[in-house]
């Protein structure tokens, strides 16, 4: 097995390692490993140490092979107080995942910052060793702590997680790293359909984020809605050891099983 998500190739070339696999094909990667590679690389363009990322939005342009990807990023809206970069990945000579972050300013607002809730659970004991799905590569990047609900149960979920491997290898993921690689597991925790039946996967996910990511693990408080003209919508409230620290919202392509 592994020990990271991605290898550098050199060049803004990265090869995806089996633990990017995602459940509904071996040969495609799972969503997060690709937001958390774009988020790395996000981070390294024009870094600005008194801005941080309020919001990070990822689009999924299509199936991502599990083999070699290229990354490249742009500063789109320079700015002091105010920025934006992007990131393209692109896997056999087209596009396949973009990335948009949006930074914010620094400041101090903690005397007028709105009280937040911690998680509804504390941080469960017990964790998941096996795939309750058929076994794919993502699951083993992950730890998974489970306070309610479960992948196999319809209905909302609360799931604890942490990235058990780096993006790169001998690499400390960043708190936005973090973050950003399990946020695409919230759809698939509280889904409200059959894998068996149905798929129903995402072709987006946005982060709104109220502070950096407190400690490595991430609680995901997630409910899914099927809507009635074949989409759904999954929304998540974020947690961590600190409390409420934003949210995440999917779009889901919905369509029954041939």
């Amino acid at each position: 097995m592994a020990d990271s998500l991605y290898r550098p190739l050199g060049d803004g070339r990265f090869q995806a390692t089996e633990l990017t696999q995602g459940p509904w094909d071996p040969r495609h990667q799972h969503g997060s490993p690709p937001a958390a590679l774009l988020t790395r690389e996000l981070e390294r363009t024009d870094p600005q140490p008194d801005l941080t990322v309020s919001q990070l939005a990822i689009d999924i342009l299509g199936p991502i092979p599990v083999g070699e990807v290229a990354v490249h990023t742009e500063v789109v809206r320079p700015g002091r107080r105010v920025q934006s970069v992007a990131a393209e990945m692109v896997a056999d000579g087209r596009p396949v995942a973009y990335a948009r972050a949006w930074r914010l300013r620094r400041a101090d607002t903690e005397v007028i910052a709105s009280e937040t809730a911690a998680a509804r659970f504390p941080l469960p004991e017990t964790a998941l060793t096996e795939s309750p799905l058929p076994d794919f590569g993502y699951f083993h990047a992950l730890e998974w702590r489970f306070a309610e609900g479960g992948v196999l149960l319809n209905g909302p979920a609360v799931l604890w997680t942490r990235l058990a491997v780096p993006v790169l290898p001998d690499e400390e993921p960043t708190p936005l790293q973090r973050v950003a690689g399990v946020a695409d597991t919230a759809s698939g925790i509280s889904s409200e359909l059959s894998f068996a039946a149905y798929t129903f996967s995402n072709v987006d996910f946005t982060l709104h984020l109220l502070r950096p990511q407190a400690g490595e693990w991430t609680c995901l408080d997630a409910a899914t809605t099927i809507g009635p003209a074949g989409s759904g919508l999954c929304r998540t409230r974020l947690y961590d050891e600190r409390g409420d620290f934003g949210s995440v919202a999917q779009t889901l392509f919905v369509d029954r099983r041939d």
